[in-house]
């Protein structure tokens, strides 16, 4: 996903979706990458993880989730699925049963850190 596109479609990095940040979105597809490392195999993340993509299906995303070691180990079949979920998605927004990103508090906003896959946290009070 070098500079930003894939197959032609934008793709952000690090993008919150309050309370939440997406590794990845497509916008248009209303798709969203999430690459996980080691942590997110530990049971509370794991039922962390779970509880977040029940909410962003709600919101009318899908969720791929893919493990760090099957990126750098077999990035053209992780590419070929997201590829291929995108043309899915597209296909599906042509004919009308997928929303656009227009909800309220779904507005994208300043870069995150370079971590994600986590909540967003209220600033500190001074």
């Amino acid at each position: 996903m070098r500079g930003s596109r894939f197959r032609g479609l934008k793709f952000r990095r690090q993008v919150p979706l309050p309370p939440y940040i997406a590794d990845f979105l497509c916008a248009s597809a209303r798709l969203i990458v999430e690459l996980d490392g080691a942590p997110h195999d530990e049971a509370e993340r794991s039922d962390r993880d779970a509880a977040r993509d029940v909410w962003l299906r709600e919101q009318g995303f899908e969720i791929l989730r893919f493990p760090n070691d099957r990126v750098l180990s077999d990035l053209a079949s992780v590419l070929d699925t997201v590829g291929a979920t995108v043309e899915a998605r597209l296909a599906r927004a042509a004919s009308g049963r997928v929303a656009p990103l227009s909800r309220p508090g779904l507005t994208a906003g300043p870069p995150s850190p370079a971590e994600g896959g986590g909540s967003m946290r209220p600033a500190p009070r001074p």
